[in-house]
C-alpha cells in the first residue's frame, strides 16, 4: 500500500471515531438532561402532594364529620412522612379518603382550593411519569447500555396512584 493510501484510511478511521465519541458525547448530555427532568418532574410532584396534604388536613378541620377528619388527618401525616417506596399506598389512602367527602357541606373556596390541589397532583403525577418514560426509553437504548452511558445513575420510577374523580 501506498503512503497516500495508508493516510486516507487513517484519516477516514479517525473521521469515524470522532463522529461515534460526538454521537456518544450528545447522547449521554441528552440522558443527563432526561435525568434532571425527571428530578424536577418528582420535585413538582412531591410539592404538589404535599399541597394535597395541607388541604386535607384544612378541609378536616372545616367541619367535617369527626371519624373521618380524624381519619384525613392521620392520612394527611401518613403520605407526608412516608418514604418513597410506600408513598403510593399512602397517597392512595387519602385520596380514598379525600373521594368520601361530601364536598358540598365544605365552604365554597375551600372546595376550589381542594379541587385545584388534586388537579395539581394529576398535572404533576402525568409530567413526571411523561419524564420517567422518555429518560427509561432513552436507557433502554443498546448504545447507552454498551457504552454505559447511564453511569452510576439509579433508574427512575414510575409514581402510580389513583386519580380523583372529577
Amino acid at each position: 500500500m501506498s503512503t497516500t493510501a495508508l493516510l486516507l484510511l487513517f484519516t477516514g478511521v479517525v473521521l469515524i471515531a470522532l463522529l461515534l465519541g460526538a454521537l456518544l458525547v450528545a447522547t449521554a448530555n441528552r440522558l443527563d438532561r432526561l435525568h434532571i427532568r425527571t428530578d424536577a418532574g418528582w420535585a413538582a410532584l412531591d410539592a404538589a402532594l404535599a399541597r394535597r396534604a395541607v388541604v386535607a388536613r384544612a378541609v378536616a378541620s372545616a367541619g367535617t364529620p369527626m371519624p373521618l377528619a380524624a381519619r384525613l388527618r392521620a392520612a394527611a401525616d401518613a403520605a407526608e412522612s412516608a418514604g418513597r417506596v410506600e408513598r403510593e399506598a399512602a397517597e392512595n389512602d387519602l385520596t380514598g379518603l379525600l373521594a368520601r367527602l361530601d364536598r358540598t357541606a365544605l365552604p365554597d373556596g375551600l372546595a376550589r382550593e381542594l379541587a385545584e390541589a388534586e388537579q395539581r397532583v394529576v398535572i404533576a403525577r402525568r409530567v413526571h411519569n411523561d419524564a420517567v418514560r422518555d429518560t427509561l426509553a432513552l436507557r433502554r437504548r443498546r448504545k447507552v447500555r454498551y457504552f454505559r452511558l447511564a453511569g452510576s445513575a439509579p433508574a427512575p420510577e414510575y409514581f402510580e396512584i389513583a386519580e380523583p374523580d372529577p
